[in-house]
C-alpha cells in the first residue's frame, strides 16, 4: 500500500464526494495530502475522518473559492508549505447548473467556467512550478463521461468538462518538457452526498436512488466514490509513468452503450 509513498498531493474539491474519497486511498497509499474545499465544514469533517482512520496521516486542509485567483494562489501556498513541496494536483472542484442551454444567461455561463475551466487552469497554474521541481508531478483532472456523451439538462456543465479534456491534451504537451505528467478522468454517475442530498430534498430515499440511472452504465448500477479514486491514484503514481494526455473512462461501459 505504498503507491503514492513520500507523494505530496493537492486535492481540489475534497471535502466530500470524489475528493473526499481519493484523499483516503492517497493517505492509505503513503501520500501526503491537502485538501481543498469552498466548504470549510466539509474540510473539517473529511480531514477529522481520515485522521482518525490513518492517525500517522499527513493531512492539511485550506478553504478556497478556486474562481477567485488570489485564493487559489494561496491555497497552493499554502499546500505546499504544508507538505514541504507538491508532486500531484488532482483538479477535482467542480460546479453544477441544471439550465437548458437555451434559457442559460451568461452570468451562470460564466460562473460554471470560472469554476470548471478557469478555476481548473489556474490551479494548474499556480501548482506548476512546484510540480516541475518535484521531477515526477502529475496532475489528474476529473472531467464527466459527458463530456463525450450528450444529454438534456446538463449542457452548461458537460460543456465546461469538454473543455477539461481539451486542457489536458494541450497541458500534456506543453508540460512533457518539465516532467508533468497530465490525465483525465471521466466518471460515470457516482453515488455520492451530492446526489442522495438532491434526492432526499426531492422526496426520494438513497435507496430508492440507487435504483435510477441503471440505463446509465453497461453495468447497470452507480458506482461509489472509491471507484472513482482508484484511477486518480494510478494515474498520479509511477506505475503510470508513461502515461500523459490520456482521457480514462471511468463510466461502468457508458461510453460504448
Amino acid at each position: 500500500m505504498d503507491r503514492l509513498k513520500d507523494k505530496a498531493a493537492l486535492i481540489t474539491g475534497g471535502g466530500a464526494g470524489i475528493g473526499a474519497a481519493t484523499a483516503r486511498l492517497f493517505c492509505a497509499q503513503g501520500a501526503r495530502v491537502c485538501l481543498l474545499d469552498a466548504n470549510p465544514q466539509a474540510l473539517r469533517d473529511t480531514q477529522a475522518k481520515l485522521l482518525a482512520e490513518f492517525p500517522q496521516a499527513s493531512v492539511h486542509t485550506a478553504q478556497a473559492d478556486i474562481a477567485d485567483e488570489g485564493q487559489a494562489q494561496a491555497a497552493v501556498q499554502t499546500a505546499v508549505a504544508a507538505l514541504g513541496g507538491l508532486d500531484v494536483l488532482v483538479n477535482n472542484a467542480a460546479m453544477r447548473n441544471y439550465a437548458a442551454l437555451a434559457d442559460a444567461t451568461p452570468a451562470e455561463w460564466q460562473a460554471m467556467v470560472g469554476v470548471n475551466l478557469v478555476g481548473t487552469a489556474t490551479m494548474s497554474r499556480w501548482a506548476l512550478p512546484h510540480l516541475r521541481v518535484s521531477g515526477r508531478g502529475s496532475i489528474v483532472n476529473v472531467s464527466s463521461a459527458h463530456a463525450l456523451i450528450g444529454r438534456k439538462g446538463m449542457g452548461l456543465y458537460d460543456s465546461t468538462k469538454a473543455g477539461m479534456l481539451a486542457m489536458t491534451r494541450t497541458l500534456a504537451f506543453e508540460e512533457v518538457q518539465h516532467g508533468v505528467r497530465v490525465n483525465a478522468v471521466c466518471p460515470g454517475s457516482t453515488f455520492t452526498d451530492f446526489h442522495i442530498g438532491r434526492a432526499v430534498a426531492a422526496g426520494k430515499s438513497p435507496e430508492q436512488l440507487k435504483t435510477e440511472r441503471a440505463g446509465n452504465s453497461l453495468m447497470g448500477r452507480w458506482a461509489e466514490p472509491q471507484e472513482m479514486a482508484w484511477p486518480i491514484v494510478w494515474l498520479a503514481s509511477d506505475e503510470a509513468s508513461f502515461i500523459t494526455g490520456a482521457t480514462l473512462m471511468a463510466d461502468g461501459g457508458l461510453s460504448i452503450m
